[in-house]
């Protein structure tokens, strides 16, 4: 009986060899049999209680899972670390009636460094931290991105829409704050929506002379800035005055690189989610395209390459139609017909046949299909040089050909 009970018993001996192997010393033989039975208890209740777990999940193999609910369940430690699916390096020996596990020296040990560095591992959270901002100065609240915007993209539109009944609801809004304040002192401002803070301009100079200034990094952030910030509202009707103004000097100075940074402009205003252009469209919109259509927009055609405007402006107008056309201003409808008018002219430059082609091309299939396929003969027949050897892929001919190529595909 007594010889059963030691069998059944975590051995003393692989007590010592752990202890041993820790470095905790040498063990009495109190000690070493008082581990011995904790363990056995530990290591039969464990099993007991996983086998609990394998029972009522209706198997008769017993999975690792089971031993972690059942650590889970005991209030033990859970298991943690790397399990390999290759071969375990330590092998088996058996010298004087011992079981022997010994540690093979040709196994490289892997190195954590490594593991951790062929694992793309997520970024590290920001540290929680307290920062301090303005939520009102002098009773006006301070658009920085901390703060909510002062009108949102639906108050926006609704003011374009209906500006009658946004200010009656703007009205009865504040209204009803003071009558439940209960304040009869209170001194309600007039809005000025004409006017910009001081720091408004200040922002509306840093930004305007940052987008069309010489320094790149100074260029990227103003138009990040342009494209994230909220609060920007107040200040797009002389954000768009500034762009039409620019273009139309620019245009007749030939300026292309000034161009391109004023519509990258139009590119960061159309990708705020929070500002509503439809009131401003008449003045975009036909600098837009004028940017598509103009006859020269630099002073070395042959030599600068200003089809790369066209094609980013002819982008920029798709968008437009995308966002803000409706039922009501029929805006793509009357772009392509100012397009197609300039296409059935006989006399347009080349360079604004190329541009009213680009930009059809960027309304869609459908408008290809309705607009550009019926004049392809037309178009063919205008540029078709007398020697097909004769035109250079860079030339106005050659790149017009290539572009109606794309719309025949």
């Amino acid at each position: 009986m007594q010889n059963q009970t030691t069998n059944n018993r975590f051995s003393i001996s692989s007590i010592r060899l752990i202890c041993e192997s820790a470095e905790c010393g040498q063990l009495t033989d109190e000690a070493a049999l008082f581990m011995s039975n904790l363990v056995t208890q530990k290591l039969k209740s464990l099993i007991e209680t996983a086998k609990k777990f394998c029972f009522h999940s209706k198997r008769k193999q017993l999975l690792n899972k089971d031993i972690d609910y059942a650590l889970r369940a005991l209030n033990m430690r859970p298991i943690l670390g790397f399990y390999s699916k290759e071969l375990i390096p330590f092998r088996f020996a058996t010298g004087d009636g011992h079981k022997i596990y010994y540690y093979d020296e040709e196994f490289q040990p892997i190195e954590l460094a490594d593991v951790i560095a062929r694992v793309n591992l997520p970024k590290l959270p920001q540290d929680i931290a307290i920062e301090s901002h303005w939520l009102a100065i002098d009773g006006i609240q301070p658009a920085i991105p901390e703060n909510p915007p002062p009108l949102t993209k639906e108050e926006q539109q609704l003011e374009c829409v209906d500006p009658l009944n946004s200010k009656n609801l703007l009205f009865w809004t504040s209204k009803t704050n003071v009558l439940k304040k209960h304040v009869e002192t209170v001194q309600i401002k007039q809005l000025a929506t004409h006017e910009l803070s001081v720091e408004q301009q200040l922002y509306y100079k840093e930004i305007t002379e940052a987008c069309v200034g010489s320094i790149e990094v100074k260029r990227h952030h103003a138009l990040n800035s342009l494209a994230h910030d909220p609060g920007l509202h107040q200040m797009l009707p002389r954000l768009c005055v500034f762009i039409s103004e620019g273009v139309k000097v620019n245009i007749v100075h030939n300026n292309l690189a000034l161009i391109i940074y004023l519509m990258r402009m139009v590119k960061s205003m159309l990708d705020n989610p929070t500002l509503y252009l439809e009131k401003y469209l008449h003045e975009l919109t036909p600098t837009v395209i004028t940017c598509i259509v103009s006859k020269q927009i630099c002073n070395r055609p042959e030599q600068e390459n200003h089809y790369a405007l066209r094609d980013f402006a002819s982008k920029l107008l798709a968008t437009i139609c995308k966002n803000y056309n409706t039922s009501t201003n029929c805006l793509q409808t009357r772009i392509t017909r100012l397009l197609c008018k300039a296409l059935d002219n006989p006399n347009t430059p080349l360079s604004t046949v190329y541009g009213c082609i680009s930009a059809l091309c960027e309304l869609g299939p459908e408008v290809k299909q309705a607009l550009l396929v019926p004049r392809l003969q037309m178009i063919q027949e205008r540029i078709r040089p007398s020697s097909p050897s004769q035109v250079s892929r860079i030339s106005p001919e050659g790149r017009i050909m290539a572009l109606l190529e794309r719309v025949q595909n």
